[in-house]
């Protein structure tokens, strides 16, 4: 990483990251904002480390339901992304479906997951990967049928059936579209969790956001927001590695 790199990609999110804090430490002390209303970020970090305990171990619980439903919804979304892709009628005939279903609020889908599985993690990680499963479909059926009928017809013309021009042409080329779609789905996936912790759950930042909520230590839920941003950044920024790992030749014009 040179030095331009390291300015763009260390310096400057860490710049804009204090001022965003310090920000926020000041309108609380100058305007007295009330620490039930908003608590100052030096109050949080406070209680993150009074109450390190209890958030490091349900932080462990709500990572874990996460990583589990967005592992799920990696190799469910691919598969199916790949079948929806594989022709034009079937993409046309499955994606209205995949809308529909991606519209149904998933905060109304938790007390039946609970009614079904009962309280605990299975109704998270159900959540997770409910959550996080469409943009993966989408992204990789999209990449699929969107692969120019120019190149098809050359390869057909040379010999090469359908299931080598999906294997050669048309998986590779959705690449990008398939990680680009894991960085909107890690992220969601947290998302998913949580709404299922905090309706009905033993374990889990959410279940643990509420009950602080409900006694008013509104410190220990903003201390549980910024254990979810920060997890949710690091698998951000480890699957943005993946992504250039694998499909570095798609970024080689943003390098330069």
């Amino acid at each position: 990483m040179d030095r331009q790199d390291f300015m763009i990609k260390v310096v400057s999110p860490t710049a804009f990251t204090v001022a965003l804090f310090v920000f926020w430490e000041a309108a609380c002390r100058i305007f007295s904002i009330p620490l039930t209303v908003l608590p100052a970020p030096t109050v949080v970090f406070e209680a993150l480390w009074q109450y390190r305990d209890p958030i490091i171990s349900n932080s462990w619980v709500t990572l874990w339901t996460t990583l589990a439903g967005f592992a799920l919804a990696t190799v469910g979304g691919l598969l199916l992304g790949i079948a929806v892709g594989w022709h034009k009628a079937i993409y046309a005939g499955v994606y209205p479906l995949l809308v529909g279903f991606n519209s149904i609020p998933k905060v109304a889908v938790v007390p039946v997951l609970i009614l079904w599985f009962g309280l605990g993690e299975i109704p998270a990680i159900i959540t997770a990967f409910l959550i996080s499963f469409f943009p993966i479909v989408v992204n990789v059926a999209t990449g699929l049928a969107t692969t120019e009928p120019e190149l098809e017809d050359v390869l057909r013309a040379l010999g090469a059936s359908k299931l080598d021009v999906m294997r050669k042409v048309g998986i590779p080329r959705s690449l990008p579209y398939f990680f680009g779609s894991l960085k909107v789905a890690i992220t969601l996936a947290f998302v998913g969790a949580v709404v299922s912790e905090t309706v009905g759950a033993n374990k889990g930042i959410g279940k643990l956001m509420l009950d602080a909520q409900a006694s008013f230590q509104i410190q220990i839920v903003f201390a549980g927001l910024l254990v979810l941003a920060f997890l949710g950044i690091v698998l951000y920024i480890l699957t943005a590695l993946i992504e250039q790992r694998f499909t570095g030749w798609a970024f080689r014009g943003q390098n330069r």
